[in-house]
């Protein structure tokens, strides 16, 4: 199943993505519900979902999204694909942080501050926690996963290269483009043979196989969970590949009025428009 969370009577609620008869996705409110439960317990969430008149219900079009989860810890790869800058895969997960504060939903502009002159976007697929693990075995790892979404993980390189230290570069409010939705694991059991494809202005500038990833999702909540304990909400984003060769080497910084969509293969798609501060005033 598909959960949101979306904007209502001025706050955010959770909520489910179900699909009519007609082939129109609409909205069930899931009503006070903390994030722990639904993110446990989506399946059964799912059914009584189904039950609902859907007819009834308000279509995905009419309601602004917000981010499918408010993450209190946002845990990034870099190199996690095959050729990503890197010719051998890092001997060790390369691990770094964002922080909440870069969260944005789908469809929200990134504000680039006047300080950040070499803004970037990186496309990749965030796996959502959904139950507690602490130093969990990889056999056991998937049983806490509730599902996926998509992330931008924009950075400003300057700000990035400035020390060894990638925080500050990672961590402009508005930094961490997230959505629309998660798509729970009885939907999507595995990422293998997933097409990941990002685009920037309408020009694909990526596509490769999820199959080129390093480091596996069981791995991955496994390995963190050694020394971190991940909380339901709590997102591990799985790296990017990385861009043609022909993209790359035309790259420039974004400037006010780019536009990168990412999509995934079953998880959907996320485009981000970028604005100057001057623009979103």
């Amino acid at each position: 199943m598909r959960l949101i969370s979306f904007e209502a009577d001025g706050r955010e609620q959770p909520g489910a993505v179900v699909t009519g008869p007609d082939g129109t996705d609409r909205v069930v409110a899931l009503g006070d519900l903390s994030l722990a439960q639904i993110l446990e317990h989506g399946p059964r969430i799912a059914a009584a979902a189904g039950s609902a008149d859907i007819t009834a219900l308000p279509t995905l079009t009419e309601v602004k999204l917000a981010p499918p989860v408010r993450p209190g810890k946002i845990l990034c790869l870099g190199y996690n694909y095959a050729g990503h800058t890197q010719e051998q895969a890092p001997p060790f997960p390369n691990v770094f942080i964002k922080t909440p504060n870069t969260i944005c939903g789908p469809g929200d502009a990134v504000v680039m501050p006047p300080s950040c002159t070499d803004v970037d976007y990186e496309g990749e697929i965030a796996v959502v926690i959904g139950t507690r693990a602490s130093r969990v075995p990889q056999a056991g790892a998937m049983a806490h996963v509730a599902g996926y979404t998509l992330f931008n993980d924009v950075s400003d390189r300057g700000w990035q290269h400035r020390t060894d230290q990638w925080a500050l570069g990672k961590s402009a409010d508005g930094f961490g483009p997230l959505g629309p939705w998660i798509v729970t694991t009885d939907e999507v059991t595995g990422l293998g043979g997933r097409t990941v494809e990002v685009e920037r202005n309408g020009v694909v500038t990526v596509s490769a196989s999820t199959d080129a990833m390093v480091y596996d999702v069981a791995f991955l909540v496994h390995y963190l969970s050694q020394i971190i304990t991940l909380e339901p909400g709590d997102i591990i984003s799985t790296g990017t590949p990385g861009r043609f060769p022909q993209a790359q080497a035309a790259h420039t910084p974004l400037t006010p009025g780019d536009t990168v969509t990412i999509r995934v293969t079953g998880l959907g798609e996320l485009t981000t428009p970028f604005v100057s501060m001057e623009e979103n005033r």
